[in-house]
């Protein structure tokens, strides 16, 4: 008895395929490097740059200064020779248990990351933001630099921060003015600028004033004689 053959459909088709199935791996990789990154931040961040029992060590003596000086950020060439000595370091690990596709694919994703991480760290304090994110991620980060150190340690998410119970939501965030970023004060002026002022506000600075031509107004209570009830004293 024959048997019936029916078409198989596009996902079956797609997952059948070699091709497929390695640009999955490949992708699924690739993601997994990127978010173990986001994990290695927040680890090396908290308990390298912040926890007296690992310091001193070459991270936190450059994070101290980063900390101290504001936009001070180390030499490119060290973050690159950084970025590359990892990655060879992790590469013969990673392919040994995954495969060459996975296993380069998930450092891969990793480096890539890191790298991002620190474009985005460096232009929050070199630039305003833009976008819903951008604009997050500074308030986060800057309450880490000006409010609290012992919170906020995620600069990419605040997933790691969730999961170890370091995140705080920001208000005002009262900025230091000789650590202030270039983008938030206005040269003229020498206050927040207008578009940040519900953001941020510099440490030791009156609040505005209204101009002294503008009228005031005064509320003057005056004590009257006649008891609340309406009845006067007897006469």
């Amino acid at each position: 008895m024959a048997r019936a053959v029916y078409p198989r459909t596009v996902s079956q088709a797609t997952v059948d395929s070699p091709e497929a199935a390695m640009t999955l791996t490949f992708l699924t990789a690739l993601l997994l490097g990127a978010s173990a990154w986001t994990f290695l931040e927040y680890v090396i961040h908290r308990w390298l740059g912040h926890d007296a029992r690992t310091r001193p060590n070459p991270f936190s003596a450059e994070h101290v200064r980063h900390h101290s000086e504001g936009n001070y950020f180390a030499p490119s060439w060290k973050k690159g020779a950084a970025a590359l000595v990892f990655g060879l370091v992790l590469i013969g690990p990673s392919v040994a248990l995954a495969g060459a596709v996975a296993g380069s694919s998930f450092v891969a994703g990793l480096i890539t990351m890191y790298l991002a991480y620190e474009v985005l760290h460096r232009r929050a304090h070199t630039h305003p933001g833009k976008g819903r994110y951008a604009k997050w991620m500074r308030r986060h980060h800057f309450y880490h630099h000006f409010t609290n150190p012992h919170f906020n340690h995620g600069v990419t998410t605040p997933l790691w921060d969730w999961v170890f119970g370091t995140l705080r939501a920001p208000v005002i965030i009262r900025v230091p003015p000789k650590l202030a970023m270039p983008w938030l004060v206005d040269p003229e002026t020498g206050a927040v600028r207008a578009e940040h002022a519900a953001d941020y506000s510099l440490l030791g600075r009156a609040e505005p004033q209204p101009p002294r031509n503008q009228p005031s107004v005064r509320l003057i209570v005056t004590r009257s004689s006649a008891p609340v009830n309406g009845n006067g004293p007897p006469s």
